[in-house]
């Protein structure tokens, strides 16, 4: 059993809260908050009922463009908290502890990106996570731990997995819903048809397997280049500018994958047209048609309309991965149209990562559950084990 705010007493309690805030910035500013924006709930919880809170979370990788302190985030916290959220370059020096214990009820402390800190960014076992810098230093400062970074859920690194071996651990709300939406997809209504698209195309293939072996699928619609691996697995001749894609893509083995699912499980549906890219136009090929001189960039509407009619007649639908490239207007149709259809099941549930971004780009609205996690969700769609939930747990 996990723990959740419900069963966490503050008043005056400090309490250590992991985040997941990595975001795409601009100019050394956040480009877009909505991560951030995902977590107030538990944060405003925490604040209105006296605690005093210590943020920790992490911005990009070592190395990236976007690898950069969380100053910008704590700003923006800031604004959108109706509690005073400050911020220090520091994580778990002298001077962060200091700042920590002057916190006063209803006060936030934005901590330093936890991936300055090199061990951070290392898969560790939660018992010797429990023994880096970062938990021993900062766990004393700590009454109680919460877990809201569900986005990070299937990382095992010290700010995730290490302080619950030492302080009690809790799931924040966002962990919380995550939980109780994807750990209980057997429980949802029927059929249930999942739509995997997008590049992640390995990813993809374990969920369809995984779903399919456990009974948990009555139908999976493919798109995107997950669709495109599925036809060539199928024995169509997509043409030489998509196959090229796929093969300098590293999904060559994917095909073999795909060609055994199809050999095993006749509920898996394949595009029946596609829309190629024709010097930046939109160019709709029937599959009996192919292959094509131009390279496929989207699903044709023959296939958004079947689709969409089972979808719209579905109980349960789970999005995973865009159907085309939908940052081109030309090759937005499919994402558009299909998603618009899922909304009409009588429940939808959309993984987070790419798919999430394709609805806020798109302005698409009108889903049950929206993840805020890519790979966490994945792994929770495929039974695997979430380190940090784990943790939890224990």
């Amino acid at each position: 059993m996990v723990r959740t705010l419900d069963d966490l007493a503050l008043d005056g309690v400090t309490v250590g809260v992991r985040i997941d805030v990595n975001s795409p910035l601009s100019g050394g500013e956040l480009a877009d908050d909505a991560r951030l924006r995902a977590h107030v709930d538990t944060l405003e919880e925490l604040l209105d009922r006296g605690g005093r809170v210590a943020v920790l979370a992490h911005q990009g990788r070592p190395g990236g463009e976007d690898f950069s302190s969380l100053s910008p985030h704590a700003a923006r916290l800031d604004e959108l908290l109706e509690f005073p959220v400050s911020y220090t370059d520091a994580l778990w020096s002298a001077d962060a502890r200091e700042r920590i214990a002057a916190l006063s009820p209803g006060e936030a402390l934005v901590l330093e990106n936890t991936r300055f800190y090199a061990e951070e960014y290392m898969e560790l076992s939660p018992e010797r996570s429990a023994r880096t810098h970062l938990v021993e230093r900062l766990a004393p400062a700590f009454g109680a731990f919460v877990n809201d970074a569900f986005a990070a859920a299937h990382r095992s690194q010290p700010s995730l997995v290490g302080f619950p071996q030492v302080v009690p651990g809790y799931a924040g709300r966002v962990m919380e819903r995550e939980l109780d939406v994807l750990g209980t997809v057997a429980e949802t209504p029927t059929p249930r048809v999942y739509v995997l698209g997008g590049t992640k195309v390995g990813d993809s293939i374990a969920v369809a397997r995984s779903v399919l072996e456990r009974g948990l699928a009555d139908r999976i619609l493919t798109t995107g280049v997950v669709g495109n691996v599925f036809l060539l697995a199928d024995g169509v001749e997509l043409g030489t500018p998509s196959a090229e894609f796929i093969y300098e893509g590293g999904y060559f083995d994917e095909i073999d994958a795909a060609s055994d699912l199809l050999e095993s499980y006749e509920v898996i549906e394949l595009p029946t047209d596609v829309a190629v890219d024709r010097d930046g136009e939109r160019e709709e090929v029937s599959v009996g048609d192919l292959p094509a001189d131009a390279p496929a960039k989207d699903v044709g509407s023959e296939t958004i309309a079947g689709y969409s009619l089972v979808l719209e007649n579905a109980g349960t639908v789970v999005l995973n991965g865009p159907a085309g490239v939908f940052e081109e207007p030309a090759f937005a149709r499919g994402t558009e149209g299909i998603y618009e259809a899922a909304t009409r099941a009588t429940h939808s549930i959309v993984g987070g990562g790419d798919t999430a971004a394709a609805l806020r780009r798109l302005g698409l609205t009108g889903f049950d559950h929206v993840s805020t996690g890519g790979g966490a969700a994945l792994r929770m769609l495929t039974d695997e084990q979430m380190p940090a939930v784990e943790a939890l747990r224990q």
